[in-house]
């Protein structure tokens, strides 16, 4: 099905939009792992949203001071950007300090000053546990977000919420990022016998409520303010 162009006027520039969506990228492959799957899947993230020009560095990473240039004089457009970059680094319900690192260096790049990211990082692991933890069984978050009270992550949850959408570009890249619903538990087995059992990512990422909240606000802006068919990305 042919996608209708929006006529919706964005705040944000085309090379706002660019750096924005590298922005997420950047955070996304923060752990250093970029293997085939993520190639395609970025592949089809990038394909209506960035222009040829943009295309040929959509995977090239975003530093904090390019981010600044781009973001950095509208800080209610720099705070939305740290809310989506956020979104992606608890995606997987795991929050790792190679992600925390550069969510710091951007926030302090944009001249924002932000209590929630220091929350996230109270539910960091001790390094050496979670090496350990992701060498024993790397498809399990092993960051602590998973155990922290749902009251601890309140103030972050509030703060995600928040999240406005103003340009289609980055509803798009949020419907197609964001999964339309849990994905399903399963067990890894090794020569017939399981040897773990992965949770459905909902019961794994106390955040996952923002995010399902954050993909339908991106759906409803899609179809409600842009006019366009929403039926692919349900």
């Amino acid at each position: 099905m042919t996608q209708m162009t929006s006529t919706t006027q964005s705040p944000y520039t085309d090379k706002q939009i660019s750096v924005w969506l590298r922005g997420l990228l950047t955070i996304a492959w923060s752990d250093g792992h970029f293997d085939l799957e993520e190639q395609n899947l970025i592949n089809s993230l990038t394909h209506q949203e960035l222009s040829a020009t943009d295309k040929s560095t959509a995977l090239e990473p975003v530093s904090p001071e390019e981010l600044a240039t781009a973001l950095g004089h509208d800080p209610k457009a720099a705070e939305n950007f740290l809310r989506t970059a956020v979104m992606v680094a608890v995606a997987d319900g795991a929050y790792s300090f190679c992600e925390d690192e550069l969510l710091h260096s951007y926030c302090q790049a944009l001249g924002l000053k932000l209590e929630i990211l220091e929350v996230l990082r109270s539910t960091l692991c001790d390094p050496a546990a979670e090496k350990q933890a992701a060498e024993v069984t790397p498809s399990i978050p092993a960051s602590g977000l998973v155990h922290q009270h749902p009251d601890v992550l309140h103030p972050v949850k509030d703060w995600l919420d928040q999240m406005e959408i103003h340009d289609p570009k980055v509803a798009r890249f949020l419907c197609k990022l964001i999964p339309s619903q849990c994905p399903f538990e399963r067990d890894i087995n090794l020569f017939g016998r399981k040897v773990a059992h992965i949770p459905p990512l909902c019961k794994l990422n106390p955040l996952y409520e923002q995010l399902v909240s954050l993909r339908f606000r991106a759906l409803s802006y899609l179809a409600d303010e842009c006019g366009e068919d929403v039926s692919p990305y349900c």
